[in-house]
């Protein structure tokens, strides 16, 4: 639909961007764009330093020349502007706040996908920003609102979102211009323009198009082994069967995934063990008729002990810093051309914990309070910066990931199978007399996470919420408590919301004590 404005007055645009997404590329193209038409355009620009590596607003105000020079804005003047072009999602929720987008006067272009600030990345728990609230402020503050994954658009034709954002303000209708005048200020630009010209064309041809149901995926397939042999493939085999004739078919995404993950974790045998103990809570839930609450405690269980028994450690941490597959990612992620030489520095900051817990179990309870074997595994702390794509920095990472083979009688492997089995006992120890505060601990392992001082601080958390619990165990609103518990630890990473909960715990508890 063609919603040209009046060209008797100026026509003004913003367009928000974030650093790398070519915001300024956009605004040179519009300026080409105008001035080819024998338009009169002014452009400006207002960095910002607060969103990621910077969010700004590029302001344009377009207007058909005449006999006298017409007066343009330097900025934007809410209520004024005709069309707004936010290059990622929040950037359009902030163009409203701004007040820049208008249900009178404004044509909204945003595309869908996210590129996280640090706020949302930083925060303990789930950080991300509610993206329908966009969505429905967007809705009622534009007049017209158009929207699509434009950057994937974008990467699917080998270019950057500029040019998919461009093929949307053509798209749009917005701009008395033609087609080919779009194209034609992409190739003023001089660079990358048949990439440019094939997002344009994609972006231009999509927007608006209805979205499509999504046909749902099948479940997630074991990870093929590397090299394998054929029985240990059969043995990856064995546990899909197991899974899929055991489990729920509700549940079997989750749990294949969970399985997926332990696997390739360790080995065969520990998936197997991974579904030995999901059996036990399946049987429990069985007996407690789970069916009725949609097997919520074995998903739950299911997820976390994934997650427990996948711990990061320093084996994990140097295998997945040695794999092939990752060094042609980073490639692939900075797209790095053939014969161009990529160099990668791994920062690591191992503590003395993480270096006694790769001894073996009982030299590692043995030794690691010796004053002498401390001094020595100090010699290896501190910040270490180790070049991956060296021989030597490979070689070092890939003998400390070639240590998996023994993993499983080193010490620290011993310390979170105890931590496991001490939060899974307290798991089918509460089921019975209540099946939602069972579930809402189960959940609460989610608190662990990470490895050296941030695994030391998750752990921290944990056992405060643990503690919590007991204060309200056998109240009829525990489970509630539980999750309220559970979610104030993810609010802040000091602890200050989860502190002021438990102190509200031990106001109505009686509890004089304070929870460490």
């Amino acid at each position: 639909m063609s919603d040209v404005l009046s060209q008797d007055r100026p026509l003004c645009i913003a367009v928000l961007a974030i650093g790398g997404q070519g915001g300024g590329v956009v605004s040179n193209w519009l300026v080409a764009l105008a001035e080819s038409c024998g338009w009169v355009v002014q452009a400006t620009s207002v960095p910002g330093v607060a969103q990621r590596t910077g969010a700004t607003v590029y302001y344009l105000e377009m207007i058909k020349a005449g006999a006298q020079a017409p007066v343009l804005a330097l900025m934007p003047t809410p209520g004024d502007v005709d069309l707004v072009v936010a290059a990622e999602w929040m950037e359009a929720g902030r163009a409203i706040q701004r007040g820049l987008v208008s249900p009178d006067r404004t044509t909204l272009i945003a595309s869908t996908h996210r590129s996280l600030a640090v706020a949302e990345k930083s925060r303990p728990g789930d950080g991300i920003n509610d993206p329908q609230a966009v969505e429905v402020a967007a809705a009622l503050a534009a007049k017209r609102f158009l929207k699509a994954d434009l950057a994937a658009v974008a990467s699917a034709n080998g270019s950057v979102i500029s040019a998919s954002l461009f093929g949307a303000i053509a798209n749009s209708g917005v701009l008395p211009f033609p087609r080919a005048a779009f194209e034609d200020a992409i190739r003023s630009g001089g660079v990358g323009v048949e990439a440019s010209l094939r997002a344009f064309d994609a972006a231009f041809t999509c927007l608006g198009e209805e979205t499509k149901d999504e046909v749902p995926s099948d479940p997630p397939a074991l990870p093929t082994l590397e090299g394998g042999s054929a029985e240990e493939q059969e043995a990856y085999a064995a546990l899909a069967r197991r899974a899929q004739t055991s489990f729920p078919d509700a549940l079997l995404p989750l749990l294949t995934a969970g399985l997926n993950r332990v696997i390739d974790f360790q080995d065969t045998a520990y998936g197997e063990e991974y579904l030995d103990r999901l059996d036990e809570i399946l049987a429990l839930e069985n007996r407690l008729d789970g069916a009725k609450q949609d097997y919520a405690l074995t998903a739950a269980v299911g997820k976390y002990l994934a997650t427990a028994m996948s711990y990061q450690d320093v084996i994990r941490v140097a295998d997945l810093k040695s794999r092939s597959r990752r060094f042609s990612r980073v490639r692939d992620d900075i797209a790095a051309q053939d014969g161009q030489v990529v160099t990668i520095t791994e920062f690591m900051h191992p503590r003395v914990e993480e270096l006694a817990g790769l001894l073996p179990a009982f030299w590692g309870r043995n030794l690691e309070d010796k004053e002498l074997v401390r001094w020595m595994l100090s010699l290896f702390t501190g910040s270490k910066r180790v070049r991956s794509d060296s021989l030597r920095g490979f070689l070092s990472l890939y003998f400390l990931s070639s240590l998996r083979r023994w993993r499983r009688k080193l010490l620290r492997h011993e310390i979170e199978t105890e931590h496991t089995r001490r939060w899974l006992a307290n798991v089918t120890r509460t089921a019975s007399d209540d099946y939602d505060l069972s579930v809402e601990i189960a959940r609460c392992r989610r608190l662990i996470k990470g490895y050296s001082d941030t695994h030391e601080r998750s752990i921290s958390k944990f056992d405060q919420v643990m503690q919590g619990i007991e204060l309200v165990r056998g109240r009829s609103d525990a489970a509630d408590w539980a999750r309220r518990l559970h979610e104030a630890a993810l609010q802040d990473s000091e602890g200050t919301a989860l502190a002021g909960a438990l102190k509200t715990i031990r106001s109505f508890t009686g509890s004089k004590s304070e929870v460490a």
